[in-house]
């Protein structure tokens, strides 16, 4: 029995543009109700919320038991993350900073098992095996992990073709926020220097035959990110969701209730 087939991995091979979530929230309980959302993949974001490899596990669960299709985002591209994060069951990986040819390499000898990588073997005792229930797993695993590579600094777009070379790299995700920020535009994300970067590099990326990814809440944008290529796209932020829906309603209420 072969380790399970990459769903997302799968959809990107099939040319499907993805519409994905962020989810922050850092909690297993509001993660399984974002799962019912509908969305086509969910982002469980161990960046900036305040996750650690066991609540990661914990929406990782839930997320696999929906119809959405998980990615994690890892703090940091590092070997001994990728492989505790891949014995604990993530089969997609996005990776922050990626700004050059060697980091990306790294990072998919980081993913896959010798001899072909660095990976260390110890799925016997781990959830991606399903604790040794998946006898071919060591033999399989390699194809069924999707590596996905963060450019979000001018660094990474001035070394983009190198990083487009790298096999196994299988998709390249833009960063908005991080770009302007490098670019001076802190805050801006849409400011016209930003917007002009991001669409000289989509096209660029998907005609290397990976597949593009973006992060923006405007959907126009979205739209138009789509029509360039991009493959993967999360176009809402969990927490953004919850805080403004959340202090909508107070404000609602003490209107009409308070006076």
């Amino acid at each position: 029995m072969p380790a399970p087939e990459n769903l997302f991995k799968a959809a990107l091979k099939n040319g499907q543009a993805q519409m994905g979530c962020w989810v922050g929230l850092a909690n297993a309980y509001a993660a399984e109700i974002t799962a019912t959302a509908g969305f086509d993949w969910l982002l469980i974001d161990c960046e900036h919320a305040p996750n650690d490899l066991r609540s990661m596990m914990a929406q990782l669960q839930v997320v696999e038991a929906s119809s959405s299709k998980p990615v994690v985002r890892l703090p940091v591209g590092d070997t001994v993350l990728i492989k505790q994060f891949l014995d604990a069951g993530a089969q997609t990986l996005l990776v922050p900073m990626v700004e050059n040819r060697d980091q990306a390499e790294d990072l998919v000898r980081a993913v896959r098992y010798p001899p072909n990588g660095v990976r260390g073997v110890g799925s016997s005792l781990a959830r991606a095996s399903r604790f040794s229930a998946i006898p071919d797993y060591l033999k399989t695993a390699d194809r069924e992990i999707c590596l996905l590579v963060q450019v979000e600094n001018r660094a990474g777009l001035a070394e983009l073709d190198g990083i487009l070379s790298v096999e196994g790299v299988d998709g390249v995700f833009i960063g908005p926020s991080d770009l302007a920020a490098d670019m001076g535009h802190l805050g801006d994300p849409m400011h016209p220097d930003v917007v002009a970067a991001i669409e000289d590099a989509l096209p660029r990326i998907k005609a290397s035959g990976k597949a593009p990814g973006i992060l923006t809440t405007d959907l126009d944008f979205a739209r138009s990110c789509i029509e360039l290529g991009v493959k993967f796209v999360a176009t809402s932020v969990d927490v953004l969701t919850y805080a403004s829906a959340i202090r909508s309603e107070a404000a609602r209420v003490k209107e009409r209730v308070a006076g």
